[in-house]
């Protein structure tokens, strides 16, 4: 019977993370991974295989409407599914196999097959069981679907489905208009399908600034896609050669019926803790089914702890990072920590969508007193050279002390420029000081200090 220090249950960014830390923090750690590469739901059939495809179905629309614009004459390139798909294997197989490399280096032991805890200190896989001082749960999540609705990976599909289609649709369903929805949405619509969306709620993108989701609709809605809010789906059902979803739009109950060739089901994750043993060992749940745990990710029972997507918080994989290096350096001895109210959030479409703190809905309903600073990306050289304007920066401060409660962005490169607003916020940083803070020209990056600068005097170029 091996014996460790740590043995983590998962090896998604949240679990592979918090092997290695705990592995540079000194500790003998081995980590669960039943599938045959590592790197969970986002190497595999998540983050990072969709932002493949979305580079490029990206790169084809830039052929098709901007190419002649910019002199680069010729016919657009025509899609070789397959090769497509070739690419975005070949990006997970390098990641996977960096991640494998990192294990490697840092001494960490793969235990492949699926792991359960018989009891605490214990870790069963396959017919092995290991000894470990502690053990974190990391198993992630898994797709949900809605009652009258029955995945096939097939005609019925989850993004992992979506991932791997034998050829692009000409049509195209997806409830849910969520970050999954939207983001394989696009793909195929730039690739040609016609795409529908439908959503339960009134609004696109539940819980990001509402000033931000009506902008982005109407963008997505320039892009091709049909989006129905207030659609309550009543069934999908696979036919011979088609499929049939069946909804009811709630404003006046009528039903309506649409057919397409394949529906994609993004109504979001659940915990994934099947097979685990945590019912017999008495590991505390929430109502919705995830794992309670304390502010130092301890779970109810001594020496297990609990990460990422199956406890409370934001389903990403930068909250289930960060919290893998906190739960390392805790059980290293060390104070863990991480700031929840600095977590940001994108939505990798074309413009991206990107936000962190606190929406003006939210401070709207705390009757907290805010000012807006606002800069369109009109007005921004690099934008515009780049057929990239579409959007704006917008950032939240407090009306007495001008500290930033928050940001959103919409635009080019908004999942990177975020980062600026977030080391701000971090620092406890008011927006005067993102306005004297010298940025260079000519960058997408300007707009967040224009955006700045409207928190005081004004803009510049607005």
């Amino acid at each position: 019977m091996a014996s460790y220090d740590v043995i983590v249950i998962g090896s998604g960014p949240g679990g592979y993370v918090c092997a290695i830390r705990c592995a540079q923090l000194g500790l003998k750690t081995a980590c669960v991974e039943g599938r045959d590469t590592l790197g969970g739901t986002c190497l595999n059939v998540g983050c990072i295989p969709s932002k493949a495809l979305l580079h490029a179905s990206h790169q084809l629309h830039e052929a098709q409407h901007n190419f002649e614009k910019m002199g680069l004459k010729g016919k657009p390139p025509s899609v070789d599914w397959t090769q497509m798909l070739s690419y975005k294997d070949e990006v997970i197989g390098q990641n996977t196999k960096g991640i494998e490399f990192l294990f490697k280096k840092n001494k960490i032991d793969w235990l492949k097959g699926w792991g359960s805890i018989p009891e605490a200190g214990l870790v069963k896989v396959g017919d092995e069981t290991h000894k470990a001082k502690h053990i974190v749960i990391a198993s992630g999540s898994e797709a949900s679907s809605l009652a009258g609705v029955e995945i096939d990976e097939k005609t019925i599909v989850t993004s992992t489905g979506a991932l791997a289609l034998p050829k692009v649709p000409k049509k195209m369903i997806v409830i849910g208009a969520g970050v999954i929805g939207l983001e394989l949405g696009s793909v195929y619509a730039r690739l040609g399908a016609e795409v529908t969306v439908l959503e339960y709620l009134d609004q696109i993108t539940p819980g990001i600034d509402t000033e931000v989701a009506r902008s982005f609709r109407a963008l997505l809605k320039k892009q091709g896609l049909n989006i129905v809010t207030g659609a309550a789906v009543q069934s999908a059902e696979a036919l011979k050669t088609k499929a049939k979803v069946t909804y009811k739009l709630r404003k006046d109950d009528s039903e309506h019926q649409i057919d397409a060739d394949v529906v994609l089901v993004a109504t979001g994750r659940k915990p994934y803790t099947d097979k685990l043993g945590l019912d017999a060992l008495g590991v505390e749940m929430t109502k919705r089914g995830q794992i309670a745990t304390d502010a130092h990710y301890k779970t109810s029972v001594d020496g297990i702890h609990a990460i990422g997507d199956v406890i409370e918080g934001p389903m990403l994989a930068h909250k289930a990072e960060d919290e893998g290096m906190a739960v390392a350096e805790i059980l290293a001895g060390q104070a863990g920590h991480v700031n929840y109210d600095v977590i940001p959030g994108v939505i990798y479409t074309h413009p991206e969508v990107a936000s962190v703190g606190q929406t003006e809905d939210q401070l709207k309903e705390a009757g907290r007193a805010y000012k807006v600073g606002k800069f369109s990306f009109m007005g921004n050289g690099r934008a515009k050279a780049n057929f990239a304007a579409d959007g704006f920066v917008k950032i939240l401060v407090d009306a007495e002390t001008d500290r930033i409660l928050g940001a959103h962005i919409l635009g080019p490169s908004a999942g990177d420029l975020i980062h600026e607003v977030c080391v701000a916020m971090e620092f406890g940083a008011a927006a005067e000081d993102i306005a004297r803070t010298c940025h260079a020209h000519p960058t997408y990056s300007e707009a967040v200090r224009e955006a700045a600068l409207a928190c005081g005097d004004g803009a510049i170029h607005s």
